[in-house]
Parts: C-alpha cells; sequence; structure tokens
C-alpha cells in the first residue's frame, strides 16, 4: 500500500511537472506570436502613412499643367494596388507576404520614376509643399525599414521558441506554426546602375 502511493505521488509529480512545462511554453509562445502581430500592424502602419503622403505629394505635382501624366498615372495606378493588398494578421504566410511586398515595391518604383522627373521642373523643385512632403517621404522610407527589421526580430524569437527541441513537439500539438519574415525584394542584391545625362 505504501509503495503504490509513493508511486502515484511520483506520477503526480511528474505529470504536474509536465503540465507546468507544456503551459509556460503555450503562454511563452502565445505572448512571442502577439509581439510579432503588434510589428506587422507597426509595418502595414508605416506603410499607411507613405501612402498617405503619396496622395498629397500626387495633388502637389497635378498643379503642374504641363507635367507628364503617364508618370503620375503610373504612381496612381501602383499606390491604389499597393492599398488594395492587405494581409491578415493570422496568415502571415510566405505567399501573402511576397504579394504584400509585390505591390509595395511596384508602388516604391512608380515613387521612384516620379522623383527623377520632377528634376526636369523646378517650379516643382521650389515648391515649399513638394519639398516638405519629399522630405516626410523619405523619412517614413526610413521608418518603415525600421519597422520591419523589427518585426523580422519579433518572429525570429517566436520562430526560435516554436522550433528548438523539445518545444517543437508542443508547438505542433498547441498549433504554432513557423511565421514568415519580410525579406528583401528580388534583385536588391545587386547595385542598380545609374547614369548621368550631362547634356
Amino acid at each position: 500500500m505504501k509503495k503504490g502511493l509513493i508511486i502515484l505521488i511520483i506520477l503526480g509529480v511528474i505529470a504536474f511537472g509536465l503540465y507546468q512545462w507544456a503551459v509556460g511554453f503555450n503562454n511563452t509562445a502565445v505572448e512571442l506570436e502577439a509581439d510579432a502581430k503588434t510589428a506587422w500592424s507597426n509595418v502595414e502602419s508605416a506603410y499607411q502613412r507613405r501612402n498617405d503622403l503619396i496622395g498629397n505629394l500626387v495633388k502637389t505635382v497635378q498643379g503642374a499643367a504641363d507635367f507628364e501624366r503617364g508618370t503620375l498615372t503610373d504612381v496612381i495606378e501602383a499606390r491604389a494596388k499597393a492599398t488594395s493588398t492587405n494581409i491578415d494578421v493570422n496568415n502571415l504566410t510566405p505567399q501573402s507576404m511576397a504579394a504584400f511586398q509585390e505591390a509595395q515595391s511596384g508602388l516604391t518604383g512608380a515613387l521612384g520614376k516620379l522623383m527623377v522627373v520632377v528634376e526636369r521642373y523646378p517650379e516643382l523643385k521650389a515648391n515649399q509643399n513638394f519639398l516638405e512632403l519629399q522630405a516626410q517621404l523619405e523619412g517614413t522610407e526610413n521608418r518603415i525599414n525600421v519597422e520591419r527589421n523589427r518585426f523580422n526580430e519579433k518572429v525570429n524569437l517566436y520562430d526560435i521558441h516554436t522550433t528548438k527541441f523539445p518545444g517543437k513537439l508542443l508547438a505542433g500539438l498547441f498549433g504554432f506554426d513557423e511565421m514568415a519574415r519580410y525579406q528583401a525584394d528580388p534583385g536588391s542584391d545587386q547595385a542598380p546602375d545609374v547614369e548621368f545625362d550631362f547634356n
């Protein structure tokens, strides 16, 4: 009788220890996942700020009557595509991240072309509203980069916690999947060709 009670106590202590470990793992994974989702929301917020600034920039540029309409149309269309591509924070898959990045890259490219074309319009380069918007856009691009890096750091902490052994065993059991990171745009590892026209 005494021996059976000791075995029951030992099994109870082991079961309680396993329960505590599983609860601790789950709660930490929930916190890390929530941190990563919040960081993603901050990335989206920074992109939204950029989209809002671009809307104001387009209105300012439209005031220049002889400005190239095709360039402006490209920016407007790219902005519309970028704002319509959203990701459900509970579905941060590599595919959804790639679609989001593609839309944002299209807008970045169109905006870059707009800034190059603006160089030919001295009245725009002297327009105080345009200069302020341009400075705010530059600051926002830096903010976007910071937020993307913070997101990747939070995802890294979450992924390490849920993929290291023995936590990996519980991650599958509790439904914690690996999260996608924000990747560099394809070709961004290559330096762009820069041509100067001295004529």
